[in-house]
């Protein structure tokens, strides 16, 4: 019988962990280098990857990592580890509807393509994202977009991964851009401006900030729910907000006990999965906009996802 499991980095216990949705157990953990952040899973489910950053924060010094790690997410096991040197302090990790692996180096601010990740044992191509400390970053479904949020440049860049001849176009929406979600036609990018306390709608043809609006205290991370609405998480305000896409206005708060660090959205429920830095995860209602519960993690949980195994 299948079941529901989240799978869970938890990058201050150092480890990729695995829990029961319905019961919150954890039921298994697969121990990693120092400070792993983001992943994503391959279409198949076969396959998790997960960058190496290597240091706590985006605050903190350091080379950090040059690695990925490569899952067996059904045999709960780390298959191998990528070393993709020197491209180092491995954040933002997206997968495109071919499976093509993108792994940014925060440091280096270029942006590397496995084109098969299964079995690559190194890039296949790179591009630079023409900002500084690029961070995350939004990719359309068939991989030929990027657009990558740059941290100290307080830039958000459009780039082409498989046109090198191709030179980043930019736009400074406010200062320290982060979150980011493109709507479904791909046609917007919302940004949040963390340092600007600001919300953006940016025109991905081009580029210039379509609306803008105030966010609460130091708005981090930004998802597309797939009723369209907007959910914030705001590090500053402990909170949540639901945003409506069109004029970027609030539309409902949640007020929290810590600080939201990441949320994911399950697949066919109404449900949002978030982590605290309270070691906490909340399973988040979004019909009825509260929490229907809490399951206790190891420490910092971040990064999350619901399969069915």
């Amino acid at each position: 019988m299948t079941r529901d499991v989240l799978l869970l980095v938890e990058k201050c216990s150092h480890c990729f962990s695995y829990y029961d949705l319905e019961s919150g157990e954890r039921t298994a953990s697969i121990a990693l280098p120092e400070f792993p952040h983001e992943f994503v899973v391959d279409s198949r489910q076969d396959f998790a990857y997960i960058g190496h950053y290597g240091v706590e924060t985006s605050g903190h010094l350091g080379q950090g990592g040059t690695s990925i790690f490569q899952i067996n997410i059904r045999e709960r096991r780390l298959e191998r580890t990528i070393n993709i040197a020197p491209f180092n302090r491995l954040h933002g990790l997206q997968i495109d509807n071919l499976d093509r692996l993108y792994a940014l180096s925060e440091d280096r601010a270029q942006l590397v393509v496995l084109d098969h990740p299964a079995t690559d044992v190194a890039p296949r191509r790179a591009v630079p994202t023409g900002g500084i400390k690029s961070h995350l970053f939004a990719l359309t479904r068939d991989g030929q977009t990027a657009y990558s949020m740059n941290l100290l440049s307080h830039t958000v860049t459009k780039v082409r991964p498989y046109d090198a001849t191709f030179s980043p176009v930019a736009c400074s929406p406010g200062e320290k851009p982060e979150g980011y979600a493109l709507s479904e036609d791909e046609k917007t990018l919302y940004v949040t401006c963390r340092w600007s306390n600001t919300l953006c709608a940016i025109d991905t043809d081009t580029m210039q900030v379509k609306r803008s609006a105030p966010s609460r205290d130091d708005a981090t991370r930004l998802y597309l729910s797939r009723d369209g609405r907007l959910i914030v998480t705001n590090y500053g305000e402990r909170s949540l907000s639901i945003v409506d896409p069109e004029t970027l206005q609030e539309i409902a708060h949640i007020p929290m006990q810590a600080r939201a660090i990441a949320l994911s959205l399950h697949p066919t429920k109404p449900l949002a999965l978030v982590s605290q830095d309270n070691d906490q995860l909340g399973y988040f209602n979004l019909t009825t906009l509260c929490f229907d519960r809490w399951i206790s993690t190891q420490r910092e949980p971040d990064v999350s996802r619901v399969v069915r195994l």
